[in-house]
């Protein structure tokens, strides 16, 4: 590998991991949150009788998107059974153009699910949730930010393993 193809591959690398890194603290503050929330329901409904209704529909929600925001830390890591299961049972000298085919698939739907996102927040606009009674634009944009971050990190990781890509031993760092 030459060193441009070197450096524009440890760049992507890096830019994968830092993002990765904050969504992954992202997704830990909303675990904690989603923790605590369920706790405060648990001892509101039996253990001290508390008028508190908030709880289950503020678990549902952070629910919503830790996941959704959890699954571009898999998609750096590269941390997909099927797509590892896939390139496993292929031949060494189609491996790196299956990777890549796979990753143009993933990233066409991550845009399509953002642009539906985008359609389903601007509708959330006038839908209103049961009990705090605010817009559901809030809790729909989990769709779009984190298909958003999705398209990002494979065409960071995308980068970074087609120029990682060993062609005498037809493999690439990772897996």
């Amino acid at each position: 590998m030459n060193a441009g193809n070197r450096g524009i591959a440890q760049l992507s690398a890096q830019a994968s991991e830092q993002l990765s890194w904050i969504v992954e603290r992202i997704c830990v503050a909303l675990m904690i949150l989603l923790i605590l929330d369920v706790w405060l329901g648990v001892v509101a409904r039996y253990l001290i009788p508390l008028p508190i209704t908030f709880t289950e529909e503020t678990a549902r929600y952070l629910m919503i998107w830790m996941a959704l925001l959890a699954v571009s830390v898999g998609i750096s890591k590269r941390e997909h059974i099927g797509v590892e299961f896939i390139f496993d049972m292929l031949p060494k000298n189609m491996r790196r153009w299956v990777l890549l085919i796979l990753d143009v698939i993933a990233f066409v739907f991550f845009l399509v699910l953002f642009i539906y996102g985008l359609d389903m927040v601007a509708r959330g606009t006038t839908s209103y949730t049961m009990i705090f009674g605010i817009n559901k634009a809030l809790p729909f944009a989990a769709v779009p930010t984190a298909a958003l971050i999705c398209c990002i990190q494979l065409v960071l990781v995308a980068v970074r393993d087609q120029l990682y890509f060993d062609k005498n031993t037809h493999s690439k760092p990772g897996l």
